[in-house]
Parts: structure tokens; C-alpha cells; sequence
């Protein structure tokens, strides 16, 4: 009895470090998220000075929520509390469809915004970027939800889900602090690189995790992480096709 025992409590000392791990990592996702967002929407909405259409409001709401539910779940599941965090799965998947659906919402309104100010061209270019940015969560968080009982794979799809959002909150301190003077407008794609490449810094840190931990890193993060990579760096020259200018004029006529 005392030797089971001894090794029960040693297999909580190895997993213990792993669950605090990754609540570790969904509270920087959630610091990095609010922060990023603070000088150019919650500062601006504290002080009533933060002008947007509802679909923009709401879409803000469900993505910090997204935040907050990550990090919640991350912390049943580092207490151990395995039967919270499965019955809570399903307002997840609620949630993520909710920011599926109004990520499109924005991304469209934003295009709708740069039509009227006269640089729809550039406004259709700028809308891949949070459209791909949205469909690789989407796609993503899916994966993540069939490999539920695969708990090594299922966490790590949630941390690539969670910081592959995150590029938009790095951009827009970027946005506050070197933007050119001047009205904005859909800044070009190629800007959206190095604050993306910022926000992957939480992912190199779980892979160098992986490394020191396990001797070697998860094929999530391998792949999912090329991947991602992949979306972020083709998005620039995809936006200027004759083929997604049509794909996006498309979608601007049948909002406007």
C-alpha cells in the first residue's frame, strides 16, 4: 500500500508542472489579449470616446470571453477537475461558433467602412487577414474538440487555437505606436507580419517547453505551427490576386 502509494504521489509531482503549464500559458494569452486591445478599445470605451457598430461591440465581447473561458478551463483541468472541464466543453464549441460567425461579421463590416472612405481595394486586400486568421481557429478549435480524449494533443491544439488569435492584439499596440499620422484606413497586408511573429513567441515557448520536458516537441505544435506560419506569410501575397479581389468583392456586394 505504501509503495502504490509513493508512486501515485510521484506521478501528481510529473503531471503537476505540466497543468500549471499550461494555465500558465492561457494567462498570458489572456494578458496579451487584453492588453494588446486596452489604447485602442477598452481605454477608449471606459472613456465613451470608442465609436463602432454593435456587430463590433459584440464581437469584442465574445472574443474576451473566449479568453476567460479558456483560462478557466485551463484551470480545471490543472486542478484536476476533468468532469467541469468536459461538461463545459459544449459552451466552447457555442463560443467558438459565435466568434466564427461574427469574425466574418467584422471582418465584412471593415470592408463596408473602407468602401465608403473610397479604398475598397484596400479594404478587400486587408479582409483576408482576419478572415484566414478566423478560419484557422475555426479549424483548429474543430480539431481540437474531436481529439477531447486524446488529452496531450487536445491541450495543444487549444494553446495554438488560443495564441493563433492573439496577432491582433500585439498589432494594435504596433498600430498606437509607429502608425503614420493621419485618418486611419486598411493599413497594407505585409504590416501584419512582425506583430503575428511577436504574438508566436508564446508558441515557441511551449515548444521549447516541450523540448526541456519531454526530449522532444509535439507534432501539434510542429505542424499546426508551420501551418500557421503558412497562413500568416501567404496572406500577403494572396491579397493582391485578381482571384481573392473577386472572392472579396463578392462577399462586399452581397453586405452592401
Amino acid at each position: 500500500m505504501t509503495i502504490m502509494t509513493d508512486h501515485s504521489r510521484a506521478r501528481g509531482a510529473i503531471a503537476s508542472p505540466a497543468r500549471s503549464f499550461y494555465f500558465n500559458m492561457s494567462l498570458a494569452c489572456m494578458a496579451t489579449a487584453f492588453l494588446g486591445f486596452a489604447p485602442t478599445y477598452w481605454l477608449p470605451l471606459a472613456r465613451g470616446s470608442f465609436s463602432g457598430a454593435p456587430v463590433v461591440h459584440f464581437h469584442g465581447f465574445l472574443f474576451f470571453t473566449w479568453t476567460l473561458y479558456f483560462t478557466f478551463q485551463s484551470g480545471l483541468a490543472a486542478s484536476g477537475r476533468k468532469a467541469w472541464h468536459r461538461s463545459l466543453g459544449i459552451f466552447g464549441v457555442s463560443l467558438a461558433t459565435a466568434m466564427t460567425i461574427f469574425g466574418f461579421l467584422v471582418a465584412v463590416e471593415a470592408m463596408k467602412r473602407s468602401a465608403a472612405i473610397g479604398q475598397g481595394n484596400e479594404g478587400i486586400a486587408f479582409a483576408i487577414v482576419p478572415l484566414s486568421g478566423i478560419a484557422f481557429f475555426a479549424v483548429v478549435f474543430a480539431l481540437a474538440v474531436m481529439q477531447a480524449r486524446r488529452p496531450e494533443t487536445h491541450k495543444r491544439l487549444m494553446l495554438l487555437a488560443g495564441i493563433s488569435l492573439l496577432d491582433a492584439a500585439v498589432a494594435r499596440w504596433f498600430l498606437t505606436f509607429l502608425a503614420p499620422p493621419g485618418p486611419l484606413g486598411p493599413p497594407p497586408v505585409f504590416v501584419t507580419i512582425p506583430p503575428a511573429f511577436v504574438a508566436y513567441l508564446l508558441l515557441v515557448v511551449a515548444i521549447i517547453y516541450d523540448r526541456r520536458t519531454f526530449g522532444r516537441v509535439h507534432p501539434v505544435y510542429v505542424y499546426g505551427g508551420l501551418a500557421l506560419i503558412a497562413v500568416k506569410l501567404l496572406n500577403w501575397p494572396i491579397s493582391m490576386t485578381s482571384t481573392w479581389h473577386a472572392i472579396g468583392g463578392s462577399i462586399l456586394a452581397m453586405a452592401q
